[in-house]
Formats: structure tokens, C-alpha cells, sequence
């Protein structure tokens, strides 16, 4: 029960994370939308050796989290189950690709390692960014804006009716599973022997309540598609958000930005001394 609770919890607060007010959160969520797309899309198309351009892209996260109203420390207890797996997809990397790629004071880093850090680095970074998306947009906002893209009506209206559903379904599974506590109080958990028959009167619950809001959709005037509610108009504000951040992460895209920063730093220590 405590773990369905908690699930819920997390839901709803993320939910109510996206609607409180903030600077990040009142901009144009399709200007976010495709902020987010863009550096999605760049963070992967760095090679698979080319970590230090690589780490440039994270001043992103660095500034949202300081400037923000993004919580690191929400972000990394959310992401607690998605970050194991997002390191766990290249640690065969450092097996199969050992060659020499760099030493670093006389200690040889193979290649596999430098992959599978840079690989790591892409994970987090994408996560962070599709976090960020979600926990300073609304559900509602984003579904808005996958419209405004012209992404097909009938895949929107799946993906918000499957987000919507997710608290009647959590809310089932808490009705059946503590009608079965109380019957079993001194049992921890379900036992193996009433699994079907939980899932099974779950999916006939399911079934029936889904039936019952479709009839009463239909009963409003559904028509196979939601009227999305248009949100605030695109200004001036939101057209300097994308092109600094666009213009940012094609820039970190191109330029090897730490290494001519170095440059820059040692040319002025130079002329010091």
C-alpha cells in the first residue's frame, strides 16, 4: 500500500511542480518543447570519443538547476530508477574496446572507457532535459504543443488519455489490493497463489471503468479528439529563450568551447606574467 501511495504522491507532485508559477514555467511551452527536442537531438549526435565537447552541453542542467525552480535533489530522487539503467547500457564497453585512446600521467585510459563515459554523460543529459520539460510543463501544455506540430490528433489523444488513466488505474490497484489486506492482516504482501485472480478482477474493474468514462464522454460531446485549451501567445521573451539556448547548444555542437576557453585563460595568464 505505502508503495502505491507513494507512487501516486510522486505523480501528483510532479504535476503540481509543473503548474506552480515561475519564469521557466510561463514560457511558451511549445518554445520549450522544441528546446528540448533540439538538445536532445545534439546531445546524440556527438561522436562516441568526443567527451569534452560533450561536457560543454551540461551547462544546461548547471544553469536550469541555479536559475530555476527546478530542485536538484527532487530531480535525482525522482530519477533514481532511470539513472542505474541509463549506466548500465555501456558497461560491456570497456571489455570489448580496449585500445589505448590517452594517457593521463602514465595511466592508459582505453577507448571503451572513454565511451562509456561519453555515453553515460548522454543519458543523464537527455533525461535531465525531458525532466525538465515535464516538471515545468503541464501534461495538458505538452499534448498542446505536440498539436501545434502538427503530431496526428489520434496519437495525442492517446498519450493524454493514457496519462489521465494512470490515477484511476493506480487508484484500482489501491482498492484491490487493500480489500485483500484487510483479509490477510497478518500477510506481507500478495501471495503468489491470489495473483491471477487480483489481476484478473483488475483488468474486469478496468474494463468497466473505462466503459464508464467513455459513455460519459460521449454524453459531453466527444468526437474523437479533445479541444485542447491554446495557451499564452509566443512574445518577446519567449523568442530571446530560443534563440540564446538554440544558438548555445549549436555553438557547443561546433566549437571545442573548453579547449578555447583554456587557450583563451593561458594567452591571458601569459601576458600577466
Amino acid at each position: 500500500m505505502s508503495k502505491i501511495n507513494n507512487a501516486l504522491y510522486e505523480i501528483e507532485k510532479l504535476d503540481d511542480t509543473a503548474k506552480k508559477k515561475g519564469w521557466l514555467n510561463e514560457i511558451n511551452p511549445t518554445i520549450k518543447l522544441f528546446v528540448t527536442i533540439l538538445y536532445i537531438t545534439l546531445v546524440v549526435s556527438f561522436e562516441k570519443y568526443d567527451i569534452l565537447k560533450l561536457l560543454a552541453m551540461a551547462l544546461y542542467p548547471l544553469v536550469i538547476f541555479s536559475l530555476g525552480d527546478v530542485s536538484f535533489k527532487d530531480a535525482m530522487h525522482r530519477l533514481r530508477f532511470v539513472l542505474p539503467f541509463v549506466a548500465i547500457i555501456g558497461i560491456f564497453n570497456p571489455i570489448f574496446d580496449r585500445e589505448t585512446a590517452t594517457i593521463i600521467h602514465g595511466i592508459h585510459i582505453s577507448a571503451g572507457w572513454i565511451s562509456f563515459i561519453n555515453l553515460v554523460v548522454k543519458g543523464f543529459l537527455t533525461v535531465f532535459a525531458t525532466y525538465f520539460l515535464v516538471a515545468t510543463t503541464t501534461f495538458e501544455k505538452i499534448c498542446y504543443s505536440l498539436r501545434k506540430i502538427h503530431i496526428p490528433k489520434i496519437i495525442v489523444t492517446q498519450i493524454l488519455l493514457m496519462y489521465r488513466y494512470i490515477f484511476v488505474f493506480v487508484s484500482e490497484v489501491k482498492k484491490i489490493t487493500l480489500a485483500y489486506s484487510l483479509r490477510a492482516p497478518n500477510q506481507k504482501g500478495v501471495h503468489f497463489k491470489a495473483w491471477g485472480s487480483l489481476v484478473g478482477n483488475l483488468l474486469i474493474h478496468t474494463f468497466d471503468r473505462a466503459q464508464n468514462l467513455y459513455d460519459s464522454m460521449c454524453l459531453r460531446g466527444y468526437d474523437g479528439d479533445f479541444p485542447i485549451q491554446a495557451y499564452n501567445k509566443v512574445n518577446y521573451r519567449d523568442i530571446l529563450f530560443l534563440i540564446i539556448l538554440s544558438g548555445c547548444f549549436i555553438c557547443f555542437r561546433i566549437f571545442p568551447i573548453f579547449e578555447i576557453v583554456g587557450h583563451l585563460i593561458q594567452m591571458i595568464m601569459g601576458k600577466i606574467r
